[in-house]
Protein backbone atom coordinates (compact mmCIF):
# COMPACT_ATOMS: atom_id res chain seq x y z
CA UNK A 1 0.00 0.00 0.00
CA UNK A 2 1.44 3.38 -1.04
CA UNK A 3 0.74 6.17 1.43
CA UNK A 4 0.29 9.59 -0.14
CA UNK A 5 -0.08 13.12 1.18
CA UNK A 6 -1.52 15.59 -1.34
CA UNK A 7 -0.65 19.27 -1.13
CA UNK A 8 -2.83 21.65 -3.13
CA UNK A 9 -6.50 21.85 -4.04
CA UNK A 10 -6.66 22.67 -7.75
CA UNK A 11 -7.97 20.58 -10.61
CA UNK A 12 -5.01 18.19 -10.73
CA UNK A 13 -4.98 17.68 -6.96
CA UNK A 14 -8.72 16.99 -6.89
CA UNK A 15 -8.65 14.43 -9.70
CA UNK A 16 -5.59 12.69 -8.28
CA UNK A 17 -7.28 12.45 -4.88
CA UNK A 18 -10.34 10.82 -6.47
CA UNK A 19 -8.18 8.34 -8.39
CA UNK A 20 -6.02 7.48 -5.37
CA UNK A 21 -9.06 7.20 -3.12
CA UNK A 22 -10.64 4.70 -5.51
CA UNK A 23 -7.48 2.58 -5.72
CA UNK A 24 -7.02 -0.53 -3.60
CA UNK A 25 -3.27 0.00 -3.54
CA UNK A 26 -3.08 3.66 -2.50
CA UNK A 27 -4.08 5.40 0.70
CA UNK A 28 -4.31 9.18 0.86
CA UNK A 29 -3.38 9.64 4.49
CA UNK A 30 -3.68 13.43 4.47
CA UNK A 31 -4.62 16.38 2.28
CA UNK A 32 -3.05 19.79 2.87
CA UNK A 33 -4.14 23.16 1.58
CA UNK A 34 -3.49 26.59 3.03
CA UNK A 35 -7.23 27.30 2.80
CA UNK A 36 -9.21 24.47 4.39
CA UNK A 37 -12.44 25.62 2.77
CA UNK A 38 -11.17 24.39 -0.61
CA UNK A 39 -10.93 20.78 0.62
CA UNK A 40 -13.56 20.83 3.37
CA UNK A 41 -15.90 18.83 1.15
CA UNK A 42 -13.58 15.81 1.50
CA UNK A 43 -12.95 15.89 5.27
CA UNK A 44 -15.12 12.81 5.80
CA UNK A 45 -12.91 10.82 3.41
CA UNK A 46 -9.43 12.02 4.36
CA UNK A 47 -7.67 13.90 7.15
CA UNK A 48 -7.33 17.53 6.06
CA UNK A 49 -5.01 20.20 7.37
CA UNK A 50 -3.81 23.73 6.72
CA UNK A 51 -0.78 23.32 8.99
CA UNK A 52 2.49 22.19 7.41
CA UNK A 53 3.92 21.30 10.80
CA UNK A 54 1.10 18.76 11.20
CA UNK A 55 1.99 16.74 8.09
CA UNK A 56 2.22 13.03 8.84
CA UNK A 57 4.58 10.41 7.47
CA UNK A 58 3.92 9.06 3.98
CA UNK A 59 5.68 7.36 1.08
CA UNK A 60 4.99 10.23 -1.33
CA UNK A 61 4.26 13.91 -0.78
CA UNK A 62 2.62 15.20 -3.94
CA UNK A 63 2.82 18.92 -4.67
CA UNK A 64 -0.14 19.48 -7.00
CA UNK A 65 0.26 23.24 -6.87
CA UNK A 66 1.09 26.21 -9.11
CA UNK A 67 4.53 26.06 -10.68
CA UNK A 68 5.68 29.30 -9.10
CA UNK A 69 5.23 28.06 -5.52
CA UNK A 70 6.77 24.60 -5.84
CA UNK A 71 10.18 25.77 -4.69
CA UNK A 72 8.97 27.81 -1.73
CA UNK A 73 6.51 25.19 -0.44
CA UNK A 74 9.06 22.39 -0.70
CA UNK A 75 11.45 24.53 1.37
CA UNK A 76 8.80 24.89 4.08
CA UNK A 77 8.14 21.17 4.49
CA UNK A 78 9.24 20.27 8.04
CA UNK A 79 11.14 17.06 7.24
CA UNK A 80 14.02 15.74 5.14
CA UNK A 81 14.88 12.69 3.04
CA UNK A 82 11.32 11.83 2.10
CA UNK A 83 10.03 11.54 -1.46
CA UNK A 84 8.54 14.87 -2.56
CA UNK A 85 7.24 15.13 -6.11
CA UNK A 86 5.52 17.81 -8.15
CA UNK A 87 2.97 17.36 -10.93
CA UNK A 88 4.19 20.12 -13.26
CA UNK A 89 5.00 19.59 -16.91
CA UNK A 90 7.36 22.52 -17.26
CA UNK A 91 9.10 22.87 -13.88
CA UNK A 92 12.51 21.36 -13.24
CA UNK A 93 12.90 18.44 -10.89
CA UNK A 94 15.48 20.56 -9.09
CA UNK A 95 12.90 23.19 -8.14
CA UNK A 96 12.15 20.92 -5.20
CA UNK A 97 14.35 21.68 -2.18
CA UNK A 98 17.41 19.41 -2.15
CA UNK A 99 16.80 18.27 1.45
CA UNK A 100 14.15 15.95 -0.01
CA UNK A 101 14.24 12.93 -2.29
CA UNK A 102 12.93 14.58 -5.46
CA UNK A 103 10.65 13.38 -8.22
CA UNK A 104 7.99 14.28 -10.79
CA UNK A 105 4.56 12.71 -11.34
CA UNK A 106 3.17 14.60 -14.36
CA UNK A 107 -0.23 13.50 -15.72
CA UNK A 108 -0.27 14.68 -19.33
CA UNK A 109 -3.93 15.62 -19.66
CA UNK A 110 -6.24 18.61 -19.46
CA UNK A 111 -8.15 18.75 -16.17
CA UNK A 112 -11.40 20.50 -15.37
CA UNK A 113 -12.88 20.05 -11.91
CA UNK A 114 -16.37 19.11 -13.11
CA UNK A 115 -15.21 16.70 -15.84
CA UNK A 116 -14.48 13.08 -14.94
CA UNK A 117 -11.06 11.72 -15.84
CA UNK A 118 -10.30 8.15 -16.88
CA UNK A 119 -6.71 7.69 -15.75
CA UNK A 120 -6.35 4.53 -17.82
CA UNK A 121 -6.20 6.93 -20.77
CA UNK A 122 -3.80 9.39 -19.12
CA UNK A 123 -0.04 8.98 -19.64
CA UNK A 124 1.93 9.73 -16.46
CA UNK A 125 5.45 11.09 -17.02
CA UNK A 126 7.68 10.10 -14.10
CA UNK A 127 11.12 11.29 -13.13
CA UNK A 128 13.26 10.71 -10.02
CA UNK A 129 16.86 10.87 -8.91
CA UNK A 130 16.80 7.47 -7.20
CA UNK A 131 15.87 4.14 -8.79
CA UNK A 132 13.71 3.08 -5.85
CA UNK A 133 11.79 6.36 -6.00
CA UNK A 134 11.20 5.85 -9.71
CA UNK A 135 9.83 2.38 -8.98
CA UNK A 136 7.47 3.87 -6.40
CA UNK A 137 6.15 6.44 -8.86
CA UNK A 138 5.63 3.77 -11.52
CA UNK A 139 3.71 1.66 -9.00
CA UNK A 140 1.63 4.70 -8.08
CA UNK A 141 0.70 5.28 -11.73
CA UNK A 142 -0.16 1.59 -12.17
CA UNK A 143 -2.31 1.69 -9.04
CA UNK A 144 -4.68 4.18 -10.72
CA UNK A 145 -4.67 2.30 -14.01
CA UNK A 146 -2.37 4.72 -15.80
CA UNK A 147 0.62 3.96 -17.99
CA UNK A 148 3.86 5.55 -16.81
CA UNK A 149 6.62 6.91 -19.02
CA UNK A 150 10.13 7.51 -17.72
CA UNK A 151 11.30 10.85 -19.10
CA UNK A 152 14.01 13.36 -18.29
CA UNK A 153 13.34 17.04 -17.62
CA UNK A 154 14.06 18.16 -21.19
CA UNK A 155 11.73 15.51 -22.62
CA UNK A 156 8.98 16.39 -20.15
CA UNK A 157 9.27 20.09 -20.90
CA UNK A 158 9.12 19.34 -24.64
CA UNK A 159 5.95 17.31 -24.09
CA UNK A 160 4.44 20.15 -22.08
CA UNK A 161 5.25 22.66 -24.82
CA UNK A 162 3.78 20.34 -27.44
CA UNK A 163 0.70 19.90 -25.24
CA UNK A 164 0.12 23.66 -25.28
CA UNK A 165 -0.07 23.51 -29.07
CA UNK A 166 -2.36 20.48 -29.31
CA UNK A 167 -4.62 21.44 -26.40
CA UNK A 168 -4.54 25.09 -25.36
CA UNK A 169 -3.97 26.55 -28.81
CA UNK A 170 -6.38 24.21 -30.56
CA UNK A 171 -9.04 25.04 -27.97
CA UNK A 172 -8.50 28.74 -28.67
CA UNK A 173 -9.09 27.99 -32.35
CA UNK A 174 -12.34 26.26 -31.37
CA UNK A 175 -13.33 29.43 -29.53
CA UNK A 176 -12.63 31.56 -32.62
CA UNK A 177 -14.62 29.11 -34.73
CA UNK A 178 -17.47 29.42 -32.23
CA UNK A 179 -17.40 33.22 -32.63
CA UNK A 180 -17.48 32.91 -36.41
CA UNK A 181 -20.47 30.55 -36.43
CA UNK A 182 -22.33 32.61 -33.82
CA UNK A 183 -21.86 35.77 -35.88
CA UNK A 184 -23.97 34.19 -38.63
CA UNK A 185 -26.46 32.42 -36.38
CA UNK A 186 -25.30 28.91 -37.26
CA UNK A 187 -24.80 26.13 -34.69
CA UNK A 188 -21.21 25.40 -33.68
CA UNK A 189 -22.32 21.80 -33.03
CA UNK A 190 -22.36 21.21 -36.79
CA UNK A 191 -18.54 21.34 -36.65
CA UNK A 192 -18.18 18.70 -33.93
CA UNK A 193 -18.07 15.65 -36.26
CA UNK A 194 -15.23 17.38 -38.13
CA UNK A 195 -13.38 18.06 -34.88
CA UNK A 196 -13.72 14.41 -33.85
CA UNK A 197 -12.61 13.12 -37.25
CA UNK A 198 -9.58 15.42 -37.28
CA UNK A 199 -8.51 14.12 -33.87
CA UNK A 200 -9.21 10.50 -34.83
CA UNK A 201 -7.01 10.68 -37.95
CA UNK A 202 -3.77 10.94 -35.98
CA UNK A 203 -4.44 7.48 -34.57
CA UNK A 204 -3.60 6.03 -37.98
CA UNK A 205 -1.60 8.64 -39.93
CA UNK A 206 0.85 11.42 -39.09
CA UNK A 207 -0.28 15.05 -38.70
CA UNK A 208 1.73 15.85 -41.83
CA UNK A 209 -0.20 13.33 -43.91
CA UNK A 210 -3.53 14.32 -42.35
CA UNK A 211 -3.28 17.96 -43.43
CA UNK A 212 -5.95 19.16 -45.87
CA UNK A 213 -7.48 22.51 -46.76
CA UNK A 214 -6.89 25.64 -48.86
CA UNK A 215 -3.43 26.42 -47.43
CA UNK A 216 -2.06 22.99 -48.37
CA UNK A 217 -3.61 23.32 -51.86
CA UNK A 218 -2.40 26.94 -52.07
CA UNK A 219 -5.96 27.88 -53.03
CA UNK A 220 -5.37 31.62 -53.21
CA UNK A 221 -8.96 32.58 -54.08
CA UNK A 222 -10.41 30.75 -51.06
CA UNK A 223 -7.73 32.15 -48.75
CA UNK A 224 -8.44 35.68 -49.97
CA UNK A 225 -12.20 35.18 -49.50
CA UNK A 226 -11.71 33.83 -45.97
CA UNK A 227 -9.59 36.82 -44.98
CA UNK A 228 -12.27 39.15 -46.33
CA UNK A 229 -14.94 37.33 -44.29
CA UNK A 230 -13.04 37.69 -41.02
CA UNK A 231 -14.12 40.80 -39.15
CA UNK A 232 -11.49 40.91 -36.40
CA UNK A 233 -7.89 41.83 -37.17
CA UNK A 234 -6.74 39.36 -34.52
CA UNK A 235 -8.47 36.54 -36.38
CA UNK A 236 -6.99 37.65 -39.71
CA UNK A 237 -3.52 37.63 -38.16
CA UNK A 238 -3.98 34.10 -36.79
CA UNK A 239 -5.44 32.86 -40.09
CA UNK A 240 -2.54 34.34 -42.07
CA UNK A 241 0.10 33.00 -39.69
CA UNK A 242 -1.26 29.45 -39.74
CA UNK A 243 -1.82 29.56 -43.49
CA UNK A 244 1.79 30.57 -44.11
CA UNK A 245 3.00 27.86 -41.71
CA UNK A 246 1.03 25.17 -43.58
CA UNK A 247 2.22 26.45 -46.95
CA UNK A 248 5.83 26.38 -45.79
CA UNK A 249 5.45 22.85 -44.38
CA UNK A 250 3.97 21.54 -47.62
CA UNK A 251 6.22 23.45 -50.03
CA UNK A 252 3.56 25.79 -51.41
CA UNK A 253 5.51 29.05 -50.99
Amino acid sequence: MIKVVILGAGNVATHLFKAFYASENVTVVQWYNRHLKAIDLYKNKVAVTDDLSALIEADVYMLAISDDVIESLSEQLPFTNRLVVHTSGSTSLYAIEQKHDRGVFYPLQTFSKDTEVDFSAVPICVEALKKDDLKTLKKLAKAIGAQSHKVNTNQRQALHLAAVFVNNFSNQLYRIAHEITESQGVEFDILKPLIRETAAKIETISPYMAQTGPAKRNDKKTIKRHLKQLEKEEHKTIYTLLTESIKTTHGKQ
